[in-house]
């Protein structure tokens, strides 16, 4: 046991790595990380006896084993093991960000399946061959090791064998939302002082006490279907206001009694069935709520209400349950469509009534027609479920409203996981064109506009989402809206193409948001991503942003690329022992240098303020 134990110590940065590579590619870095160090510190048991028989050519047993345990956790990670794995509070652990060969790696790796990424952590952090690896599959349990080899083989890990892109040791911190951290700590607080003063008050009576009630209690009569609110078919067309509230009731069992009032139920006595997304309240409706949906899906009874703030959707039988999420503040895009029902990878929407048409389009497609979706009774086929961010051609929702909302006025919807889809949008590059004086005004003022979002249907939008959508800064349910905004295009030296700059920004239904910056390099597969993190960023409230990366020419020149937005004047980087401080007119710089450092970047905006990359 103590030989295994100092055997782990020894060896656990080459065990974390080879976890991390392993580990499904569906989660995002920090949970990676922190499952990634859960494998390997739970691979040492309280008893310690081998079970299987190393490879003859192993020249540590110990550790063989070891890896063999860490391969089996991160190929089958348990559901108990998020439970059990270790935690940051308040904090979010990233790998560092690489340079272009790391994205496109990252990129290709998470088009493998798990077995195949394990190949690939066998043959380039253990240093296997072909027939070795194919052999520690085989004992970890993969039914197919030879394929999975073969799969890994398609990947270059370009010149460096050990990216710290890939390394769980080597990481990053950023705060979590400290406002949200704030308003936590708060909360507990006053349910603290709540708790107390209660308990003095029982303590302290000379009568009985009474019986308690529930903490939210629902008003009297609230499980009763006949108080379900009811719009008309056609109220739709009668209003300004344009959102959940404004939907008919839908469904052939409308007035079903029985299944409406057990979704009622499951919604003022919430029980284990019921289920919050974060940031979404899962207390009683306090007045009666809107009947959207009754019906029978694929079998099963569905009911989905609205309470003005919430979605609520019920699903009848044993593996049912209620599922609440924000929807406050929706409009014609954000309240277009919501998820009906989920079997496997596959989900059902029900479209908003003044939805005049539905198409479907793969986000990796951006060239290809949308095909039309069936969607009788406002219920749609089975659309194939999945977001930017998992890197593996999402299908999005395509949605035309009718001409009696906007005239042509389509838009693009991504399911997230959650009970309402997210809305895309997107913010074009700026114009480079010099405006003449008599275009001063206008350009003026569309500079001040320039950041405001538009639908992500034109082409020049399709492409840009194709190319660096899976750089998404979170990509969870609750996300209301999803932006692109392509802040620079910078030709690269050399001539050897250009450099387009992004910031993406995830806006959630709770008021929260988080953005990340990224490029995409001519020669790249994929965006890399090089900045972000939690706060207001490239958004309207913060429409400046400076990014950097370093990038490596044909000819093997190293260079830092720093872009920044449309008002920014001069750049300034400071590295070790060397600095550049140059005037920005196109708000762009390159700098060559003999070898990659750590540098800081800082950009002077046109009013004299200064900013930094986001983080």
């Amino acid at each position: 046991m103590a030989q295994a134990e100092a055997t782990l110590v020894r060896h656990y940065r080459r065990l974390v790595r080879l976890a991390y590579l392993a580990l499904p590619a569906d989660r995002d870095r920090h949970s990676r990380v922190l499952a990634a160090h859960a494998a390997v510190q739970h691979a040492l048991p309280f008893r310690w006896a081998r079970r299987t028989e190393p490879d003859a050519a192993e020249t540590d047993p110990v550790y063989a084993d070891l890896r063999l345990r860490v391969l089996r956790a991160a190929l089958r990670p348990h559901p108990a093991a998020r439970l059990l794995a270790p935690r940051a509070w308040g904090l979010r652990l990233f790998t560092p960000h690489g340079g272009e060969e790391d994205a496109a790696l990252d990129h290709a790796l998470a088009a493998l399946d798990a077995p195949a990424r394990a190949a690939f952590g066998l043959r380039t952090v253990e240093g296997l061959d072909a027939e070795q690896a194919a052999e520690v599959l085989r004992q970890a349990g993969v039914a197919r090791p030879e394929a999975a080899v073969a799969a890994a083989a398609g990947v270059s890990c370009g010149p460096d064998r050990e990216p710290s892109a890939f390394d769980p040791c080597a990481v990053r911190v950023q705060p979590t939302d400290l406002l949200r951290r704030r308003r936590t700590l708060t909360a507990a607080l006053a349910v603290g002082v709540l708790g107390f003063t209660t308990t003095a008050a029982v303590l302290g009576g000379s009568g009985p006490a009474a019986p308690a009630g529930p903490a939210s209690a629902a008003p009297p009569g609230a499980a009763d279907p006949a108080r379900l609110v009811r719009v008309a078919p056609d109220a739709w067309q009668h209003t300004a206001r344009l959102d959940f509230s404004a939907w008919p009731a839908r469904g052939d069992r409308r007035e079903d009694a029985a299944l409406l009032g057990r979704a009622l139920t499951a919604w003022t006595q919430p029980g284990p069935g019921s289920r919050a997304e974060p940031g979404t309240d899962s207390a009683p409706p306090v007045e009666a709520p809107h009947l959207l949906f009754a019906g029978t899906v694929d079998g099963t009874g569905v009911v989905v209400l609205y309470d003005g703030r919430r979605i609520a959707r019920y699903t009848d039988g044993r593996d049912g349950g209620l599922d609440l999420a924000r929807a406050d503040g929706s409009d014609v895009t954000t309240a277009g469509a919501l998820a009906l029902r989920r079997q496997g990878a596959a989900v059902r929407y029900l479209l908003a009534p003044w939805v005049d048409s539905a198409e479907l389009r793969r986000i990796d497609q951006p060239d290809a027609p949308a095909r039309p979706l069936e969607h009788p009774d406002a219920v749609t086929a089975p659309v194939p479920g999945g977001g930017p961010g998992d890197c593996q051609g999402a299908t999005l929702l395509q949605l035309r409203s009718s001409p009696v909302i906007a005239e042509k006025h389509a838009f693009l919807l991504a399911d997230l996981g959650g009970l309402v889809p997210a809305h895309l949008t997107y913010s074009p590059p700026p114009d480079r064109t010099p405006p003449d004086r008599s275009q001063a005004m206008q350009s003026a003022q569309a500079a001040q506009s320039a950041l405001a979002p538009r639908e992500a249907t034109a082409q020049d939008a399709l492409q840009a989402w194709a190319r660096t959508g899976c750089a998404v800064p979170d990509g969870t349910p609750g996300v209301k809206e999803l932006n692109l905004w392509a802040f620079a295009v910078q030709p690269l030296p050399q001539n050897a193409g250009s450099a387009a700059w992004v910031c993406l920004r995830a806006d959630r239904w709770n008021g929260e948001g988080s953005a990340a910056t990224a490029v995409v390099l001519s020669t790249a597969r994929g965006p890399q991503r090089t900045g972000g993190g939690p706060g207001r960023a490239c958004s309207r409230f913060e429409q400046d942003t400076v990014a950097w990366t370093w990038w490596r020419s044909p000819q093997g020149a190293e260079y830092l690329l720093v872009a920044g937005s449309r008002r920014v004047t001069r750049l300034t980087v400071k590295g070790p022992d060397w600095s550049a401080d140059r005037p920005a007119p196109d708000h762009l710089l390159a700098v060559e240098r003999p070898s990659r450092a750590a540098v800081q970047v800082e950009a002077l905006l046109d009013n004299g303020s200064r900013i930094g990359p986001p983080h």
